[in-house]
């Protein structure tokens, strides 16, 4: 298969190269077996690819060792590695786009560390996001990365995609609680950047560079998170609105009128809320206002949080709020955001085919306009959709389903005119096409929107830079 990035080609996986991988990890390491390679060679994307995408093998590293030893001799042999964590990515970061080995990080799943006295938690990548927020909260701290794939997502997935999440307006992005990494580079190379330190200009800022980088540069083996103190005191507000203008002039004037920063405030027009009590059994009170807000509030003081919680509550009543449902208990809030994540479950079950999911993000100051034009785009292609997210960062999710499309049109045809006109949109708001699910397979063909050719040809010398032989995670995230 040819190298995208020069002349060279990639070699198969041969039997050869199978024994040498073995030889390496041990029989429990690799495995060529059909059935298991294509159940490694998907994330979930939805609609899934124009054609079969399938790794030759997959290998199971236990340790940095045998990370570095598997990247060395694929660098050596010119072989393809996609490096993979829970497989619950939406844009084919973890799709082998050329073959070759997936590195499946699932069994490097220990938490080495909860460092109380310098705040910090050290991890390898294969564990579950929630596993860390729960160590981190049996020592009385706080990881304050909250994506809402958490409960099944693997921490390193999350620092390759620099996910997100319901927490970003308080606590920022997962790029932001990565303090170090230890990463193996494409030619074995293990290399460390950052540390437990909280400030480091010594250098460039290889940390961050290798957050978000979706695997395309090294593979990360060991993580550490800072922690904050962990809040004494949540309060969840479920605000049914009027209309998408208000509720968007709400979230505004929550922090700037209202001097609150919440930890989260999340977004769901009607069509998903309708679609949530359409296909589960929760009843939603005014299900059919045009948008409802949960606003999430958090400290340490019972009295200052109820002060904060009271005068949101009065500000959204003022700014036309149909009723402001207050969750104090562990119970309560559990309810209002089994709402919320029911929203992306029942796409998944009840709702295909889906025609295309987006991951946009546009300035805070132009949601109310996207959310405008959003209906004439759908409505050019022959399209409805769901729209939701995390309103308060702009990033906005939009599901987009077929109407009225006839069984022999081809889906993907259909989908790319809708994207060009979708992200041309969302580019003249001064936004870009993902806030946190990633560019990926799915998206990388879009990039030029967004991306001049000097911003694209200085990815390419990075990606150089790390990967001279295109080894790791090859086409993925720029044409």
């Amino acid at each position: 298969m040819e190298n995208v990035m020069g002349s060279s080609v990639y070699s198969p996986v041969s039997e050869k190269v199978v024994e040498d991988l073995v030889a390496l990890l041990g029989r429990s390491g690799v495995t060529t077996d059909r059935e298991k390679c294509l159940a490694y060679s998907v994330d979930e994307t939805i609609p899934r690819f124009e054609r079969e995408y399938a790794a030759e093998a997959v290998c199971f590293p236990e340790d940095t060792a045998q990370v570095s030893a598997v990247l060395r001799y694929a660098n050596e042999h010119r072989i393809p590695v996609t490096p993979r964590g829970a497989g619950t990515g939406l844009s084919g970061g973890a799709v082998p786009a050329c073959g070759g080995i997936v590195l499946s990080m699932e069994r490097m799943n220990a938490i080495l560390e909860v460092d109380r006295e310098n705040r910090t938690l050290t991890t390898e990548p294969g564990v579950v996001t929630a596993d860390v927020t729960k160590a981190a909260r049996n020592s009385g701290l706080f990881y304050a990365g909250d994506p809402c794939s958490g409960d099944i997502s693997f921490i390193g997935g999350n620092v390759a995609e620099n996910a997100g999440g319901n927490k970003v307006i308080k606590y920022g992005a997962t790029g932001a609680h990565v303090l170090g990494l230890e990463a193996v580079l494409p030619d074995g190379s293990v290399v460390t950047f950052g540390g437990r330190r909280r400030k480091d200009v010594t250098g460039y800022d290889f940390v961050h560079l290798l957050v978000g980088s979706e695997g395309t540069l090294a593979v990360v083996t060991k993580i550490i998170l800072n922690l904050i103190p962990l809040p004494k005191r949540v309060t969840d507000l479920l605000v049914p609105m009027p209309s998408l203008e208000a509720a968007v002039k709400l979230v505004s004037l929550v922090t700037t009128e209202g001097g609150v920063v919440p930890s989260s405030v999340e977004f769901m027009d009607r069509n998903s809320i309708l679609n949530v009590e359409r296909y589960t059994s929760l009843r939603i009170p005014h299900s059919d206002a045009a948008a409802q807000l949960i606003i999430q509030m958090d400290g340490m003081d019972r009295r200052q949080l109820w002060g904060d919680v009271e005068k949101t509550g009065d500000l959204c009543v003022r700014n036309g709020a149909l009723e402001v449902f207050v969750a104090e208990d562990r119970n309560a809030r559990d309810r209002v955001w089994r709402i919320r994540k029911y929203v992306a479950a029942e796409e998944w079950t009840y709702s295909m085919p889906v025609l295309s999911k987006e991951d946009i993000v546009v300035p805070t100051s132009a949601v109310a306009a996207f959310l405008t034009r959003l209906p004439r785009i759908t409505e050019r292609h022959r399209a409805t959709y769901n729209a939701y997210g995390h309103i308060a960062d702009g990033n906005i999710h939009i599901t987009i389903f077929p109407d009225g499309i006839a069984p022999e049109e081809d889906l993907h045809e259909l989908a790319v005119p809708l994207r060009r006109e979708l992200y041309a949109c969302v580019n003249d708001l001064g936004g870009t096409l993902s806030g946190e699910h990633g560019t990926g397979l799915k998206r990388k063909e879009y990039t030029d929107i967004f991306l001049n050719e000097a911003q694209r040809a200085l990815m390419k010398r990075v990606k150089r830079a790390f990967d001279p032989n295109n080894i790791l995670n090859p086409s993925k995230m720029l044409p």
